[in-house]
């Protein structure tokens, strides 16, 4: 696989539909990123569980460096979290757990995102999209949204390979300049990269009244079944811990 953002359908491990992903992806957010039940220690552990999986994802698509980083971080901040925040006071406690906190909320939605634009094709989301009757005007910058990011990571390569060139880098005679040089560049390519693709995919009907034919056949198998399940789960035993049922 090319990269993390990069769609790679041959190398994209467990294959999952789109809207499953997305089911996930929104699961982390209330509950990893929202800290939603975060109260309730039986919806704690559930979302550490869920948090779990992004990586796990990442190893079925043969990206072992990237969800072994991931992974072992998670698990350290996670540990940290539990058992060195309570112990810490003044300002240790505020450096270490803010740290703790922003890092451990905020890397399983993230990491689930990156995995969702390197596994989903746009066509793919597309379908998806058009199966659940979302309107246009969400489908057409969410499907910007799965070529911007490669681009742009491509185009931060190329500017890095060119201030290199010349010599603007970190220890070199033009260290000062490496912000201003760097920065200005990807800020201007970021502008026009995102008029173009939208441009692009008004060109292709993305923007038409009718509704369009996609070759894509995307469904529900037994791997989705098994992933919304774990998903589900989640809500359930927030609702039980709301209710008082579990604790």
């Amino acid at each position: 696989m090319a990269g993390l953002f990069t769609a790679d359908i041959e190398n994209r491990g467990l294959v999952l539909d789109p809207r499953t992903k997305l089911a996930v992806m929104i699961t982390l957010v209330v509950f990893a990123l929202g800290g939603a039940g975060s109260d309730i220690q039986a919806v704690a552990w559930a979302t550490i569980a869920l948090s779990v999986l992004p990586m796990l994802l990442l190893a079925t698509a043969r990206q072992w460096s990237k969800a072994a980083v991931f992974g072992l971080l998670y698990t350290a901040l996670k540990s940290a979290e539990l058992l060195l925040v309570p112990h810490l006071s003044g300002a240790a406690l505020s450096v270490v757990g803010l740290s703790c906190l922003v890092f451990v909320r905020l890397m399983p939605s993230l990491i689930m995102g990156a995995y969702m634009l390197s596994s989903t094709t746009v066509s793919e989301f597309i379908a998806a999209m058009h199966s659940m009757h979302i309107p246009q005007q969400i489908t057409i910058p969410m499907s910007v949204m799965f070529r911007f990011f490669p681009t742009v990571l491509e185009e931060f390569a190329s500017i890095n390979t060119a201030m290199k060139m010349r010599d603007i880098r970190i220890g070199g005679r033009k260290a000062g300049k490496l912000i201003e040089y760097r920065l200005v560049p990807l800020m201007v390519c970021s502008v026009n990269i995102g008029s173009e693709l939208s441009a692009a995919a008004l060109t292709r009907g993305l923007g038409t009244s009718v509704r369009r034919t996609n070759i894509c056949k995307i469904g529900f198998h037994a791997q989705d079944i098994a992933v919304i399940a774990a998903s589900a789960a989640v809500y359930i035993l927030w609702i039980l811990g709301l209710t008082g049922v579990v604790k």
